[in-house]
């Protein structure tokens, strides 16, 4: 990994597996920081209130989180890592939660510890590998949440994107637990329908939340696929409902209809 610094010492570049991975400072909050990979913004981190979430997409997995996942400290398996913005949010709002990380850049997360180092009481560990099989290789009923927010590039990687990854999620969480992917698609949301399908094969329970323009298919968006087993999402639609954005989830009939419209395609960019 070689590391430098650009237009000033405060912006830090390193060249990773990946490509380039950059750390920038926000320019309205002291040590919080915005990290690009290759030029795409991907996480943002505020080492001073890990509760400070400025993604959008990344608040909503925390409501959904606090909302579905049963109560107290968790066992949590992260699929990608980014600047780890999830893991030290949850460190700090279900304080003693056992959290595994797993990211197949190995020199992306030595950049990221060393430039934003994890507290030292929290407890993530962090492993290098490839998603689906570590996935794979997980225990039965072995973690009360799973997150999935791995991309290559522009795009969600295939291996991560089957019905045997699906399956295997379902397998893995535990009964009670939620299982959240992040992706992103555009109009016709081709990838976000079939998606949906592979998981509503695999889990009894299955939403879609995004804002309600990517969702009208006016734009290129994230999604968030929610699933589980005797997960309600009666009280997630209520805290959605305050979200100051236009917020929709896609449960019941309207989940019917969203995969019934769905076309054949591949993995949309990000």
């Amino acid at each position: 990994m070689r590391v430098g610094h650009e237009e000033g010492p405060a912006k830090v570049r390193a060249m990773v597996q990946t490509g380039v991975a950059e750390l920038v400072p926000d320019p309205d909050v002291p040590e919080a920081w915005t990290l690009l990979i290759n030029g795409v913004a991907q996480s943002h981190v505020d080492l001073n209130d890990p509760q400070m979430i400025a993604f959008d997409y990344v608040r909503r997995i925390v409501d959904i989180i606090e909302v579905l996942a049963p109560a107290g400290p968790l066992e949590v398996l992260h699929l990608g890592a980014g600047a780890m913005t999830l893991p030290r949010c949850l460190a700090v709002t279900r304080p003693g939660s056992v959290q595994r990380v797993v990211e197949i850049d190995s020199e992306l997360l030595d950049f990221v510890r060393l430039r934003l180092p994890l507290p030292d009481s929290s407890e993530i560990e962090i492993v290098i590998g490839d998603a689906a099989r570590e996935l794979e290789a997980a225990p039965t009923d072995g973690y009360d949440v799973i997150v999935a927010d791995v991309f290559q590039g522009s795009k969600v990687p295939e291996q991560v994107a089957t019905p045997e990854f699906a399956q295997a999620a379902a397998r893995v969480l535990r009964p009670g637990g939620c299982y959240v992917a992040n992706i992103m698609d555009g109009p016709p949301l081709t990838f976000a329908r079939a998606q949906t399908a592979r998981l509503r094969d695999a889990f009894a329970d299955v939403a879609v939340i995004s804002d309600a323009s990517v969702l009208r298919g006016r734009r290129l968006g994230n999604l968030l696929l929610v699933a589980g087993v005797g997960v309600g999402f009666r009280p997630l639609v209520r805290r959605l409902a305050a979200d100051p954005f236009a917020t929709r989830i896609e449960v019941g009939d309207k989940l019917d209809r969203f995969v019934n419209s769905r076309k054949t395609g591949s993995a949309s960019e990000r």
